[in-house]
């Protein structure tokens, strides 16, 4: 290495200067990449989200390092501006391609699937953590805190009753660092906080402004609430708090959102349909957020907005609400069960009644 171009300083682009304009020679802002970290954590956005609570105790023991975290593209916009990282960069070949040709002290594999295990077992690394690729194509853990996240995932038992840590808690263990109660991370761009305070003008709410997310995804049955629970709940925020409830979902919700806005007669509003990081800013404006375990749920968290959770086949001790919420979790000996499909009746979901949820908002927005 020469004074003449600095190959290891952070700011350095190659095909153009850096954002001094200074040349290496000399320049007083030269910051060598110190311990090189490659974090590969690439779905679903939710748990990429979650998974930045990894990021400042990660700082704190490598306080010099220069950090890389590979994401599936649906996930770059919650990373983008993550002041803990220095590149973000989506899976792909291309990506694959240049990330091999480099060298890294680390590389921390969290997601216990084929393709994230082989990509961190194809770097050049000097420590591996997290979870590889056996030579039988299979799921390894390579330390001692992957295997505790393995072994909840083989046992049913441990994950559903005996496990009480967090996912950040549990991430942190994959990672070797201490867990010691960081949120997650989320920074958002000026224009979507824009649209959102633009939308929010618009809507000309009362207070409480409360949040009704009515999706929750396909993978897991029942993870939402029912649509009569959230349309009652609508009409109770509306005449007993004279707040607005504001109806959110993704797309493919638009039929359920529908259906609660028709059913709370007038009293919800539509909080249509939005891009991920202006539906993200619409979560910041709120007094607080009534959700399933869903990505709307791991927004708020990151915010710092005031949530009410309601569980039902998920797992409610993962979630860390950072005391700023309140967790409703359905009362059948049949939850949490992780299943695909149900047909049971009644379902989780159904147990949980709208003055319950109405009681836990309050206490939430008490809180705050």
């Amino acid at each position: 290495m020469t004074d003449r171009v600095r190959f290891d300083c952070r700011f350095y682009l190659g095909d153009r200067p850096c954002r001094f304009r200074r040349e290496c020679e000399g320049c007083e802002h030269y910051s060598p990449m110190g311990v090189r970290i490659l974090v590969v954590k690439l779905a679903a956005a939710g748990d990429v989200l979650r998974t930045t609570a990894i990021l400042p105790p990660m700082k704190r023991r490598f306080p010099d390092s220069h950090l890389t975290w590979v994401s599936d593209p649906s996930a770059i916009p919650l990373l983008a501006l993550n002041p803990y990282l220095d590149r973000v960069v989506p899976f792909d070949f291309e990506s694959w391609l240049a990330l091999s040709a480099e060298r890294f002290d680390v590389v921390v594999c969290l997601d216990k699937e084929p393709r994230a295990a082989a990509f961190a077992t194809r770097i050049d690394a000097g420590e591996r953590l997290g979870f590889g690729l056996s030579r039988w194509g299979t799921i390894e853990p390579l330390n001692e805190g992957a295997w505790y996240d393995l072994e909840l995932g083989l046992s049913d038992e441990r994950k559903f009753r005996e496990n009480d840590r967090s996912h950040a808690a549990i991430a942190c263990g994959v990672a070797e660092l201490p867990y010691e109660g960081d949120p997650y991370v989320l920074v958002l761009p000026e224009s979507s906080i824009d649209h959102a305070r633009g939308f929010v003008e618009r809507l000309a709410p009362s207070d409480p402004l409360v949040g009704l997310n009515v999706g929750a995804g396909e993978v897991f049955a029942n993870k939402s609430w029912t649509t009569s629970g959230f349309a009652e709940l609508a009409r109770a925020i509306d005449g007993r708090l004279g707040g607005t409830p504001l109806v959110l979902g993704g797309a493919g919700d638009r039929a359920r959102a529908e259906e609660i806005l028709e059913l709370a007669s007038g009293s919800a509003r539509d909080g249509g349909v939005h891009r991920l990081l202006d539906f993200a800013a619409i979560v910041g404006t709120l007094d607080a957020l009534v959700t399933g375990d869903t990505m709307a749920m791991h927004i708020a968290i990151a915010l710092g907005v005031p949530v009410v959770v309601i569980f039902g086949p998920t797992v409610p001790q993962e979630i860390e609400l950072y005391g700023g919420g309140r967790k409703i979790v359905a009362s059948i000996d049949c939850a949490p069960c992780y299943r695909r499909s149900c047909d049971r009746t009644p379902t989780c979901m159904d147990s949980i009644e709208p003055e319950t949820v109405f009681t836990a908002l309050t206490e939430a927005l008490d809180q705050s």
